[in-house]
């Protein structure tokens, strides 16, 4: 897997397809080619797809005793799209990675040519609660051994062996504290987005995905069935039936966009400037 430096980390991160950029943001404690594994093959085949390992993840070294921050995690975004060449570019983010993306693009709206966000909530609670809950090593090793075996599968080789021990206690913690994204700062967010969420996420109500929608200049809202957080792993052929059709919708805002964004795109061919997502 290759590796950038940027923001003072090897940030390292693999790529598939070719076309227009999109980084796509894994959850926390999971990796991208895992997260994103039902939407590689499809939208490989329109967009040049990136996916970083964020800091204590995969094989972006960080040890998560020195601290586990989003507003790190969104300098680390910048850094890494600047370092790899990218002015303007497609985000996706699902969960940690949502969150990511919506103060990404609260902090540098003009970078992005559309945002699509998936199991997030502007909202503290029950966030929080949830994530109090779940990132806790010692229920992994009592409650969820086999999660346990998956996180040192992700982890392990890159981080050092139960390094994931320290990262999920971290990571919760900072979800206690993260400052809240205001209704002003959601309001500069003038990318055309597409927010998920299942209809059973326990991270995100309904209720509050609708209010997010709301507050965006330029938002739809899509809600998955019978589903619960993980909206592209659990429904992915609705997710990308949902997605294709934002990308379609949106392609002539997107070039746009990037040509406004940019005067050269010094990561993409010609003939990829455009945003031909409509045949998907």
């Amino acid at each position: 897997m290759p590796t950038v430096a940027a923001n003072g980390l090897e940030i390292a991160y693999e790529t598939h397809g070719s076309g227009p950029p999109l980084v796509l943001l894994h959850g926390a404690t999971s990796i991208g080619r895992e997260d994103f594994a039902a939407q590689i093959p499809l939208f490989s085949k329109r967009f040049h797809l990136i996916l970083p390992d964020a800091r204590g993840h995969g094989f972006t070294r960080w040890d998560a005793s020195d601290g586990f921050r989003y507003d790190w995690l969104v300098e680390d975004v910048a850094a890494f799209t600047e370092a790899i060449g990218l002015e303007t570019f497609h985000l996706l983010g699902f969960s940690m990675g949502a969150m990511t993306a919506l103060q990404f693009a609260t902090a540098l709206p003009e970078r992005l040519r559309t945002l699509v966000v998936a199991g997030i909530s502007p909202q503290r609670e029950p966030r929080a609660s949830v994530a109090r809950r779940l990132m806790d090593p010692r229920r992994a090793d009592v409650d969820d051994p086999d999660w346990a075996v998956v996180l040192a599968r992700r982890h392990d080789a890159g981080q050092g062996v139960g390094a994931w021990r320290t990262l999920l206690p971290a990571i919760a913690a900072d979800v206690a504290v993260q400052p809240l994204l205001t209704p002003a700062e959601l309001h500069a967010i003038d990318a055309p987005t597409l927010i998920v969420c299942g209809d059973r996420d326990p991270f995100v109500p309904i209720g509050h995905a609708w209010e997010l929608q709301r507050q965006l200049p330029d938002a739809r809202l899509f809600v998955a069935p019978d589903c619960a957080h993980e909206v592209m792993v659990r429904r992915p052929a609705l997710f990308n039936e949902a997605l294709s059709g934002f990308y379609r919708a949106t392609e002539a805002v997107a070039e746009a966009r990037a040509q406004r964004g940019s005067n050269v795109a010094t990561t993409e061919t010609a003939p990829a400037e455009a945003d031909h997502a409509h045949t998907l």
